[in-house]
């Protein structure tokens, strides 16, 4: 990666913070069709870095029972971590509920239609096909996926909600772990929409 992609993958970044902040603080307009546009843009702008991020080639049974099966296991450790959090701190419910409440922005159907189509895999082509795969070719897998993670968590930091950077954390850790491991985004874009589909939508922890 060469000085010049550094610098426009450093704005991209920066956008990303911005719009975080602008989704979960300012909250402008309907918070799913802020977070599906935002998603949109910087996939676009990850585009125009790289033209190979949606080459994700053939889908094959392999990465659909990972895909599924990373989603449920994912669920799991949230499941259980909302329990224990509850124990660790007292603001736990208040921020969770934060977030949820921007279920009351739109209709389920929508929510979900966004979450799986659109949120969950522009999320995983931006994050793991252009940011994590562009820091691989500078630093190597191993710091390349590391530096991802901390970076996806860093974007959540405008956000000021403490149990949302945590969760950020974690599943940064899961996905571009998963992502490291299959050498394909087609089994983590599956994970990420079913993932969000059932922890939003369908069995949500609040």
């Amino acid at each position: 990666m060469n000085n010049k992609n550094y610098k426009y993958l450093t704005f991209t970044l920066f956008a990303a913070a911005i719009l975080w902040y602008l989704m979960f603080v300012v909250k402008p307009f309907n918070f799913w069709i802020q977070m599906s546009q935002s998603i949109l843009l910087l996939i676009l702008m990850a585009f125009l870095a790289d033209r190979d991020i949606f080459l994700f080639g053939k889908i094959k049974p392999r990465h659909i029972f990972i895909g599924i099966t990373s989603a449920v296991a994912l669920y799991g450790v949230f499941f259980v971590g909302n329990i224990i959090s509850g124990y660790l701190f007292p603001f736990k419910d208040a921020q969770i509920a934060s977030v949820y409440s921007n279920k009351s922005n739109a209709n389920l159907t929508l929510i979900g239609l966004l979450l799986f189509f659109v949120i969950g895999p522009g999320e995983e082509i931006y994050w793991r096909g252009y940011i994590q795969n562009t820091l691989n070719k500078k630093f190597g897998e191993n710091k390349g996926y590391l530096f991802s993670v901390l970076l996806y968590t860093a974007v959540h930091i405008v956000t000021a909600n403490f149990m949302l950077i945590i969760a950020a954390f974690v599943c940064g850790l899961f996905w571009g772990w998963l992502y490291k491991k299959e050498k394909s985004l087609i089994p983590v874009i599956i994970s990420h929409a079913i993932w969000d589909l059932t922890i939003f939508v369908l069995f949500p922890l609040m």
